[in-house]
């Protein structure tokens, strides 16, 4: 059966100055950024806070598949992929981690803050470094596990004019177009968003009728984290999802050879350029979210940001018998839990 081939994540066809201009971007901001980011944590924060490892990871995921931005813009310059089949799974795997990645780390953070306000104390108590690392490591493991289709249907083939190779996703059939578009879009974001949707959307209704008057800034830096994730893979996924509903209601054939099937091919590819954004926009919302700490801390203000997450270790000491006391009024009274917990509640996160 003949083979398909739709445009590699970022193509040379189409209109590769738009892509080159959008990886540059991507790249002048976001690896300084990042390297920023992992340098504040680990050299300036003494204690490390549960959401200051989630930055950490997530910065670590943004770092990896923004050095993979020198290879594409060869490729994207030169018209053809000359680093081999090896260099190009390696370089879509590592992609493909880094998304899936920072989606669960997203995630991981949205079930925390959910957690904290949902049940404070049990919260205090889960949020430290070990559990916090086994979380972790499983986010890791997942996203390596997740990609791995990336290392199937990638493959090398010639250009239209037989002069150059594209490293492009190949499928036998057209099911497996649809598995692998339904699968990414799925597991890569729908199912996660529908967490997040769901773990903000319990975090609004139990606040509602709490008067919090102390700084939300690391839940709203959170928020545009979120937000900032969705807004650059959300078109991308969108595509794909059109594309494999295409393919299930017989609109386009094997090749993908019509007009439309150009088209969205094309915006495909400028998307997943756009997505790169993504991975260089977080050191923008860390500088936006402290901009006060910017001008009073100066190059240490990341990890005064981070600070305001709170240090588990001073809160368990300084709460632990605050929080057996508490606990008991708590079942007693449901509506105490509101006035009793700010104070936890805004150091823990």
């Amino acid at each position: 059966m003949a083979t398909n081939t739709t445009s590699p994540a970022v193509s040379p066809s189409g209109n590769p100055l738009l892509a080159i201009v959008v990886l540059s971007v991507a790249l002048i901001v976001g690896l300084p950024g990042n390297s920023f980011v992992v340098w504040s944590i680990l050299v300036k924060m003494q204690k490390r806070s549960v959401t200051a490892l989630m930055v950490l990871n997530l910065a670590v995921a943004d770092l990896a598949v923004l050095l993979t931005a020198p290879f594409f813009l060869h490729y994207l310059s030169r018209g053809t992929w000359t680093f081999e089949l090896f260099g190009c799974r390696l370089c879509f795997y590592i992609c493909g981690v880094s998304m899936y990645a920072s989606v669960l780390l997203i995630t991981a953070m949205s079930l925390d803050r959910s957690l904290a306000v949902a049940r404070p104390f049990v919260s205090q108590k889960l949020r430290t470094k070990a559990v916090a690392g086994r979380v972790l490591a499983a986010i890791w493991v997942g996203s390596f596990l997740l990609a791995t289709p990336v290392l199937v249907y990638r493959n090398l083939r010639p250009g239209l004019n037989n002069r150059s190779l594209t490293c492009s996703p190949t499928y036998s059939t057209s099911r497996e177009l649809v598995f692998h578009n339904l699968f990414e879009a799925i597991t890569g974001f729908l199912l996660p968003f529908l967490v997040v949707v769901a773990s903000y959307s319990d975090i609004r209704r139990r606040l509602q009728n709490r008067r919090f008057r102390r700084s939300r800034r690391i839940g709203r830096l959170v928020v545009l984290i979120i937000l900032a994730f969705a807004a650059f893979w959300l078109p991308y996924h969108l595509v794909i999802l059109v594309e494999a509903g295409r393919r299930l209601a017989g609109l386009t054939g094997l090749e993908g050879s019509g007009p439309v099937d150009k088209q969205l091919r094309t915006a495909r590819s400028v998307l997943i350029a756009v997505a790169f954004l993504s991975s260089s926009v977080n050191p923008v919302l860390y500088a936006c979210a402290g901009g006060r700490l910017l001008r009073s801390a100066g190059l240490g203000f990341v990890a005064k940001l981070l600070e305001a997450a709170g240090s588990e270790a001073s809160i368990s000491r300084r709460g632990g018998t605050l929080n057996q006391t508490a606990k008991g009024d708590v079942e007693r009274s449901p509506e105490s839990s509101p006035e009793s917990s700010p104070d936890t509640l805004e150091q823990s996160q």
